[in-house]
């Protein structure tokens, strides 16, 4: 026996036999139907958790107005109209302020007009919102680039009297006119957790 051979198989035959890579020989086409798949696997998942969280029943309102060139004229108040089924459960309402970081003033004062179905103001309020931290100046809110997002706590633990549609109304309350540098301005709605 020869040493190029070992129990029935040459050495030569243990080369060929013997491969470095194992992926060789396995069509590419396998790879993309497996890589496709796992993406398309992914993307499904994606989908059904953006469409899970968008099915959100606690809020019946969240809707912003864009401010023209970002001048808000006190004669412009945004208003906006949603409908309450449940007059059992409580409501935190939300104001939405949106402004650059141009904006002149650390605080923005608002009042807001809650208006039932029956046409009647049931809730009216003049509120201060801090949108710049007094002594350093540093935006607050969540912000990118120059722009900066607020959503701050306007009333609380409220019960719509009636079920219908309501209007809430936000009209900028500072001593210039137009205020410069607001962008949107809106509301949300939220039902309270038990």
């Amino acid at each position: 026996m020869t040493s190029q051979q070992n129990n029935g198989y040459s050495m030569s035959d243990v080369r060929q036999s013997f491969n470095p890579n194992p992926m060789v020989g396995v069509p590419t086409n396998y790879f993309k139907g497996v890589l496709t798949n796992h993406v398309k696997n992914i993307l499904v998942v994606i989908t059904c958790s953006i469409l899970l969280i968008s099915c959100d029943t606690t809020t019946i309102l969240k809707d912003n107005a864009d401010i023209d060139n970002a001048k808000w004229l006190i004669k412009d108040a945004p208003t906006f109209t949603f409908e309450v089924t449940d007059t059992l459960a409580s409501y935190n309402v939300f104001y939405n302020v949106r402004n650059n970081r141009k904006y002149a003033y650390h605080n923005l004062y608002v009042t807001h007009y809650l208006t039932a179905p029956n046409k009647k103001i049931i809730h009216q309020h003049l509120d201060e919102i801090i949108l710049f931290d007094e002594t350093t100046g540093q935006p607050l809110g969540t912000g990118l680039g120059d722009i900066y997002d607020h959503k701050v706590l306007a009333f609380k633990d409220f019960r719509f009297p009636m079920k219908g549609k309501y209007k809430i109304m936000m009209q900028q309350y500072m001593r210039q006119n137009p205020l410069l540098d607001i962008v949107s301005a809106g509301f949300t709605i939220e039902k309270v957790g038990k």
